[in-house]
């Protein structure tokens, strides 16, 4: 009985602590080390409650955090949770994200690899939108692994796309992040630390950021982008990533494919160097692959360029041959080719939506592409989502197919078209 006195005596000294230190944000005070390392310590621990974490995120937002309490709140998520060791240069690669449909990490990634550099790639699952990349991943190999296992892939293949969400890295993020959901806001400072808290804990010591700018994105202006990116450099210096940043203007899905499966399509069509291949996304892959090779291969070599050495390896085959050893080495079918993928996908229920008037398209409206691949199934349903026909600034004549609508449930495929009537994907202009 004395035992668990003094333990809720010390729980409850702490979280009168914990409200102390979230009364100082609120009132625009600078936080310590210790004051912010307490707070990560008990929301990872699970011991604040969901009002008091929605008290210190909302103080966040409100009043943003300096640069020493970036770096405070970066060190304390990354020392609460678990960590990677991995010697050597160890690169990595993160979207803020805000558009479906364009996974140039899975291209990445065996690109890196083949160059012979780790990269222990550690992604998330879809939580609004219709596919992450461990989404998508899962869908031709295992992504849930312990610290171990994952190690030995590494240290095997050179890299591996899995899920991180189980791992314990930055528990604490993982938490403000389902606090933040139903709040629908986000601050761009918080983003900045979710994502340097995960690269340090996994050993990252060269890393590509990629910044979509849109109105649809989580970053809507360039403005606000230049400030991320200084900060992202600003907390790189201090843990000793060499960080590059790629601000693009993103206004629609860069491959062809929304929704797990269909995604994976578009991978392994660049991959495998196919005709039909979206190009914008192989563009953009080669771009950040190409810009991170650089900053690994900085002072090692003569005037060879990054994106130039990535293109030899995709166009080499050397890319596929090590994406093929990446999902042998998480337990999947190493066998599989785009061809598979269409083959499952055209099994399932259908619906071709088309032009209802001729013109050019002048929108893609990505909240509705987004929301509708949801309705037909996506991420839960794999081989669910929407495969686009046609894309922006394309002329098209009255009946031609925009695009198609999968899933493996009729009634999904019809509430999908009456959403679609109330919320068009595309915009043509006459």
């Amino acid at each position: 009985m004395l035992g668990k006195s003094r333990l809720m005596k010390d729980h409850a000294h702490k979280e009168r602590a914990a409200i102390e230190v979230i009364k100082k944000k609120l009132l625009g005070k600078k936080l310590s080390y210790r004051e912010v390392f307490n707070l990560m310590d008990e929301i990872a621990n699970r011991r604040m409650s969901d009002v008091l974490t929605t008290y210190f995120v909302a103080a966040s937002f409100k009043e943003g955090f300096s640069d020493k309490e970036l770096y405070h709140l970066t060190r304390a998520m990354v020392e609460t949770g678990t960590t990677l060791k991995f010697s050597g240069i160890v690169a990595d690669k993160h979207s803020t994200g805000g558009v479906a449909g364009t996974r140039t990490t899975m291209i990445l990634v065996p690109i890196i690899a083949a160059a012979g550099f780790k990269i222990p790639k550690t992604s998330s699952r879809a939580i609004t939108s219709p596919g992450g990349t461990a989404d998508c991943m899962e869908t031709i190999a295992p992504v849930i692994f312990e610290v171990k296992k994952i190690k030995e892939i590494v240290e095997t293949v050179g890299g591996c796309i899995v899920w991180g969400g189980h791992l314990g890295i930055a528990p604490a993020d993982d938490i403000i992040i389902k606090i933040e959901e139903p709040l629908s806001f986000e601050s761009f400072d918080k983003i900045i630390v979710s994502v340097m808290a995960k690269k340090v804990a996994v050993s990252a010591t060269h890393l590509v950021i990629d910044i979509p700018v849109g109105k649809t994105m989580k970053i809507r202006r360039f403005a606000d982008a230049e400030k991320i990116a200084a900060k992202f450099k600003m907390l790189g210096k201090k843990f000793g990533i060499r960080i590059v940043v790629d601000v693009n203007e993103t206004l629609e899905p860069a491959g062809h494919g929304v929704g797990p499966a269909l995604e994976v399509h578009d991978v392994l069509t660049v991959l495998e160097q196919k005709k039909n291949r979206p190009l914008k996304l192989e563009a953009k892959a080669l771009r950040l692959a190409g810009k991170l090779l650089d900053i690994c291969f900085e002072g090692k070599r003569d005037g060879k360029q990054g994106e130039d050495e990535a293109r030899q390896i995709l166009q080499s085959g050397k890319a596929l041959a090590k994406f093929k050893e990446i999902i042998k080495a998480q337990g999947g079918d190493a066998d599989i080719t785009a061809h598979d993928i269409t083959i499952k996908a055209e099994r399932r229920e259908k619906q071709v939506i088309k032009a209802p008037t001729a013109g050019k398209i002048l929108n893609i409206n990505n909240y509705n592409l987004n929301t509708i691949a949801r309705i037909l199934g996506a991420p839960s349903d794999k081989y669910a989502g929407i495969c686009m026909n046609r894309k922006l600034d394309e002329s098209v004549v009255k009946g031609d197919t925009l695009c198609l609508f999968y899933s493996k449930d009729r009634y999904h495929i019809k509430e999908a078209v009456e959403t679609y009537r109330a919320m068009p994907i595309y915009e043509i202009a006459r």
